[in-house]
């Protein structure tokens, strides 16, 4: 059976760049463009040409090989020509390959934000795309806030769409703009928007307001759109965009979707896709959401000892897709609920070959047992399981002994007056039986620490400049001022990005930020031997 072809249009360099926090150089973006043709999208939308210099000059060059370059910008104004709408003649003036023009689709809208009448809103779209085509570009027109208009006044929205697809606009993209719209009313206006414009010139464009951006582009594929619009990660203004990072999978991988659709996207680029997501997620800074969909570091995680058993026996049993195809991997956590089959499947994955009649895997899952009653959650602290279990096993080397340390913060005026908070650190450390005490400021008794104890490392000193601290989280477990503290420390390696977790659980803060300190400097040295 011949599958129907699926457009994807991203626009996480348009629309994604509305998230808060979120400030693209033209550096940054020329990256994330090869990581979207990596993946295989067939439009890359890069931004608004002449509405900043960022997008300007991210336009003054092509800035795709095979995906079709995309620029945005707004139909012409009412009262003047296309010719002579400057906005309009700045997007016609960039490198792009086609062009996508916003357009008004709710009558309340044409009123109060253009001021202009139902008749002039018409023909600025009309004049819009035709002067697009004229430039010889592939037009596009955003038929914004249109599920909002086409309830207030069917007829008008019906109208806009019927008028950019008479224009000769490529592709009408129909756009839930304030992200309220429901799947059953998606469905529904689609299939009246399909009676006066083909759903093979149809987009949609869903913002993820009441969290159903996916599930409504699937609602508007099913009522025959063929263009789908999204975001890397899901960013983008207030609660975000349809994730594309969900969405392809799930359109190459479910049943109906993969039988009766294909895409741009190859099977090989389907695997890449979860490193995708998380290289995309370092450029802009952002930790990795562990639970998304597909590309989740716990998507394909599995906790309870009776599910472990079995997953391990037979995947498919806990498993809706094999981890592999979207470029995951399969993770049997090690928690107080773990049984052997859990210990088992995690230390295969670390690469260490353990014997199940090992009595030291009794050991080992005794140790975690107890720790685990004490505070410590090893599913969430991958490094530290493994050096747990490395050293039961007797792998981990002694690579320095630390003596002792302490810590002071000190609050008082500075040199200008200021009213300022200091924390310095000393550590005394033994290095190949050399003893050796370093002394650090910081920004905080944790950032005192590590850059003390990092500070004079003997030989190993190269190594471990390597690691970097990048996040710190603290939960207090059973409440008070002098309650049990566990703390969870982020790391990556500069070098390579990869990132880990590590571990400490103590009465003092200070004493359990200080044990997730040492578990990440000896991870690092471990692998940096290997």
């Amino acid at each position: 059976m011949t599958r129907e072809r699926l457009y994807l249009l991203d626009t996480t360099l348009r629309d994604g760049a509305q998230t808060a926090g979120i400030d693209f150089s033209v550096e940054e973006k020329i990256v994330i463009s090869e990581l979207l043709e990596r993946l295989g999208v067939d439009y890359v939308e890069g931004g608004y040409p002449g509405a900043n210099p960022t997008d300007t000059a991210f336009f003054a060059e092509k800035r795709t090989q095979s995906a079709t370059f995309t620029a945005f910008g707004m139909t012409k104004r009412a009262g003047r020509s296309a010719a002579n709408d400057p906005g309009l003649q700045l997007v016609l003036g960039s490198k792009a390959d086609a062009v996508c023009l916003v357009a008004k689709a709710w009558d309340y809208h044409v009123k109060v934000a253009l001021g202009c009448s139902n008749e002039d809103n018409l023909m600025s779209i009309r004049e819009s795309v035709e002067a697009v085509r004229a430039s010889g570009r592939e037009s596009m027109i955003d038929c914004e806030h249109f599920f909002d208009g086409y309830k207030a006044n069917p007829e008008y929205a019906l109208a806009c769409a019927r008028t950019a697809c008479e224009a000769g606009a490529r592709w009408v993209v129909l756009c839930d703009t304030n992200g309220g719209t429901l799947p059953s009313e998606i469905r529904e206006i689609v299939a009246k928007v399909r009676e006066v414009v083909p759903g093979e010139n149809l987009g949609i464009h869903a913002h993820d307001d009441t969290g159903h951006a996916v599930a409504n582009t699937l609602a508007a594929v099913d009522a025959g759109v063929r263009q789908i619009q999204g975001t890397l990660n899901g960013i983008g203004e207030r609660c975000g965009n349809a994730n594309l990072i969900t969405l392809v999978p799930t359109l190459m991988l479910k049943a109906p979707y993969s039988e009766t659709f294909e895409l741009g996207v190859t099977a090989d680029a389907l695997a890449e896709i979860t490193a995708i997501s998380r290289a995309f997620d370092e450029i802009i800074n952002r930790s990795p959401d562990r639970h998304a969909p597909y590309v989740g570091a716990n998507a394909f995680a599995t906790k309870a000892g009776i599910h472990a058993s079995a997953i391990l026996k037979e995947p498919e049993t806990y498993e809706h897709v094999p981890p592999e195809s979207v470029g995951n991997r399969r993770r049997v956590l090690v928690s107080d609920q773990a049984g052997k089959s859990n210990l088992l499947g995690e230390l295969q994955r670390l690469g260490m070959s353990v014997d199940k009649a090992d009595p030291r895997l009794d050991a080992l899952l005794s140790d975690v047992k107890e720790r685990e009653a004490q505070g410590y959650a090893y599913e969430a602290a991958d490094a530290s399981f493994e050096l747990l279990a490395r050293r039961r096993l007797g792998e981990v080397p002694k690579y320095f002994d630390v003596k002792s340390f302490r810590v002071m913060v000190e609050r008082r005026h500075n040199a200008l007056g200021e009213l300022v908070t200091v924390s310095e650190a000393v550590v005394k450390i033994d290095v190949d039986g050399d003893a050796r005490m370093s002394v650090a400021e910081g920004n905080g008794p944790v950032n005192a620490l590590d850059n003390a104890l990092r500070k004079d490392l003997g030989r190993f000193q190269d190594r471990i400049d390597e690691m970097e601290l990048i996040d710190f989280k603290v939960r207090i477990l059973n409440g008070g001022t002098g309650a049990v503290t566990r703390v969870l420390i982020e790391s990556q390696n500069r070098r390579t990005h990869k990132r880990w977790f590590t571990i400490g659980v103590s009465s003092n803060i200070v004493d359990a930020s200080f044990q997730a300190l040492l578990d990440s400097h000896t991870y690092t040295l471990l692998k940096s031997a290997g």
